[in-house]
């Protein structure tokens, strides 16, 4: 059965290989993102596409107006928009607390805003019984590593998580958030990626002594999203190979 897939972030990295993964599985895939260019160049066989800041209400809402006159429901929302501001324009001055006030405003837009704005936008249209919602967060979310801004952000998706499992659970809608490691080949670390020693450091710190892919998250957003996983919800998923372990 044809599935309607609503994924933020899907024109690169981990969103990218969301959207080819639903896609080659014969969903309809829509994808969100900033950057209108970014998204028209996203290998993906016969996705919609629609630009729009994700953190500004009134562009949710043509989001939201879109998805209404293209899909009507929603079966599957895949939130995979965010970052830890490194790709940001500099903040302009020398005071450090303007600097600090910015970068965890950035990081709490970039991550928690846009996905609750798109999930409160969206969430009348989710498929009853049936809907899925997917939060992407990070292995930071647990560490307090990394940027903190960034960590603190992610970390705020979980109790909104569980908040929306237990109101949607009712309506056979269930509501999870995966948290991936170390994946590269992704903009997250910038256009250089990581330092050798760095990333040798990372990969180290698995069990199955790998980087993490793209296809890696992907594949378990898929399979959270399947009828299989249908009573898995309110749950943090982790995607690490180890490097942090599960409780």
């Amino acid at each position: 059965m044809t599935r309607n897939v609503v994924i933020s972030g899907g024109g690169t990295g981990i969103g990218l290989a969301t959207a080819q993964t639903f896609a080659a599985d014969g969903d309809r895939v829509l994808l969100i993102g900033r950057r209108g260019d970014v998204l028209e160049r996203a290998e993906v066989p016969g996705a919609l596409t629609y630009a729009a800041d994700l953190a500004d209400p009134e562009a949710v809402r043509g989001v939201s107006g879109f998805v209404g006159r293209e899909f009507g429901a929603v079966d599957v929302l895949v939130h995979c928009a965010g970052g830890n501001g490194l790709l940001e324009p500099p903040v302009g001055g020398d005071d450090p607390l303007d600097a600090v006030a910015r970068d965890w405003t950035v990081n709490f837009r970039l991550n928690v805003l846009t996905a609750v704005l798109l999930t409160e936008a969206l969430r009348h249209r989710l498929a009853v019984p049936g809907g899925r919602v997917l939060f992407l967060s990070s292995i930071a979310a647990r560490r307090g590593s990394g940027r903190v801004s960034y960590a603190a952000a992610k970390a705020g998706l979980h109790p909104y998580a569980h908040a929306l499992a237990r109101e949607l659970g009712p309506h056979g809608i269930t509501v999870n958030v995966v948290a991936p490691g170390y994946i590269e080949d992704t903009a997250f670390f910038g256009d250089d990626g990581l330092d050798e020693e760095r990333r040798a450091r990372l990969v180290a710190e698995t069990s199955d002594k790998r980087a993490g892919r793209p296809g890696d998250v992907a594949a378990t957003l898929h399979w959270l999203a399947s009828h299989g996983a249908g009573h898995i919800t309110s749950q943090i998923v982790q995607v690490n190979g180890g490097a942090e372990r599960g409780c």
